[in-house]
């Protein structure tokens, strides 16, 4: 089961008279809830709930991670955290990220301490996965995070990220949408996705109620101003937040995207 999904839900329906909420000149959406020492917070666009994480490359460093130090896939924050050496940075949150096969390793370009564990995959297909251009989120640890189409990643990287993932599809590119989205579509499904806003800080945003590509693709666009966003995952999109004592369960997850605090960070 989701955690505290339907109680969370309840909470954020009752903001639903508000269409969006504002960024504060950090870069972090504006809320009513009281302060909670967190990156993520709730928030609601057009009727929708969401939850709407910052990592800003001054106080947060990336990670990927997918397998244990034998090579088995994790498939779980839970299993991650116990796996988690004693005197790693604390978790400021993570949400999985990146499209995987049933064996629970990604099928698309992934990188993890800069080893190159899957190529670029530029391979046309059914799915989102497919439904092109897809894109890849990456970048060095705590620096220089992007996320760009594919074929422009395919083009002009030259030297291997610090980390990487390839999903699909992107959700906003060069500040529009994602040309095959309608404005509201009736494919419904709890979604996530990863922006890069001017300033360099990555958006992560989960829904907390099935959302439309198109509504979630503008959120992205309009409210966290994000010029190029990519969609992680669907129906599995799960977060881990310690500091609201959240870590969604369900379905075994792939990649994972651990977001840490920095030495220097607050």
């Amino acid at each position: 089961m989701r955690f505290a999904r339907f109680t969370l839900l309840a909470a954020l329906l009752t903001l639903a008279g508000c269409n969006t909420r504002e960024l504060d000149e950090a870069g972090n959406p504006i809320t009513d809830e009281p302060e909670v020492s967190s990156p993520c917070v709730p928030v609601v666009f057009e009727q929708t709930p969401l939850t709407h994480c910052t990592a800003d490359p001054a106080r947060h460093a990336i990670r990927m991670v997918e397998s244990d130090a034998n090579g088995n896939p994790l498939r779980s924050f839970a299993t991650y955290a116990a796996a988690r050496p004693s005197g790693a940075p604390p978790v400021a949150f993570a949400m999985n990220g990146g499209m995987y096969g049933e064996d629970g390793h990604a099928i698309g370009y992934y990188v993890e301490n800069r080893q190159r564990l899957k190529s670029l995959n530029r391979r046309e297909g059914p799915g989102n996965f497919h439904m092109l251009p897809n894109g890849v989120f990456f970048g060095e640890a705590s620096t220089d995070w992007d996320v760009w189409d594919t074929e422009r990643f395919a083009n002009d990287i030259g030297d291997r990220p610090q980390f990487a993932t390839q999903s699909g599809p992107m959700l906003v590119i060069a500040g529009e949408l994602h040309p095959q989205f309608a404005p509201d579509g009736d494919s419904l499904r709890i979604r996530n996705g990863v922006g890069i806003d001017p300033a360099g800080r990555a958006h992560f945003v989960i829904s907390e109620a099935p959302v439309s590509f198109g509504r979630f693709a503008r959120y992205f666009r309009d409210v966290a101003g994000t010029p190029n966003a990519l969609f992680l995952d669907g129906s599995v999109s799960q977060l881990w937040d310690p500091a609201r004592g959240r870590m969604d369960s369900g379905a075994a997850l792939g990649p994972m995207i651990i977001v840490e605090m920095r030495e220097n960070g607050e």
